[in-house]
């Protein structure tokens, strides 16, 4: 079983940074894949970065060069550093852990206005 609960999430204007943090509980987390997911009103849930621990990260097209994914297996922890905010970037963001099954955090709410 593991456990993830994300931190970080707030209010912050346009063109600003916030740094969301996921710590997770389970002594497998260094092996699952680790991704960031956001779900805004009204929309899908979408990919917006992922973490495969092998060195490979994936981002979504639309936060490439302003979002990092980035990992501390020692601390059980992913983070999703977050520069240049949008107002369409406001959304819930959920943490993923994958593995043979997958697990999901509570989410936490960033807001940037218009």
């Amino acid at each position: 079983q593991v456990q993830l609960v994300e931190s970080g999430g707030g209010l912050v204007q346009p063109g600003g940074s916030l740094r969301l943090s996921c710590a997770g509980s389970g002594s497998i987390f260094g092996r699952m894949v680790m991704g960031w997911y956001r779900q805004a009103p009204g929309e899908q849930r979408e990919l917006v970065a992922t973490d495969t621990n092998s060195g490979r990260t994936n981002y979504a097209d639309s936060v490439k060069g302003r979002f990092t994914i980035s990992r501390d297996n020692a601390k059980n922890t992913v983070y999703l550093q977050m520069n240049s905010l949008k107002p369409e970037n406001t959304a819930v963001y959920s943490c993923n852990a994958r593995g043979v099954r997958s697990y999901w955090g509570q989410g936490t709410q960033v807001t940037v206005p218009s």
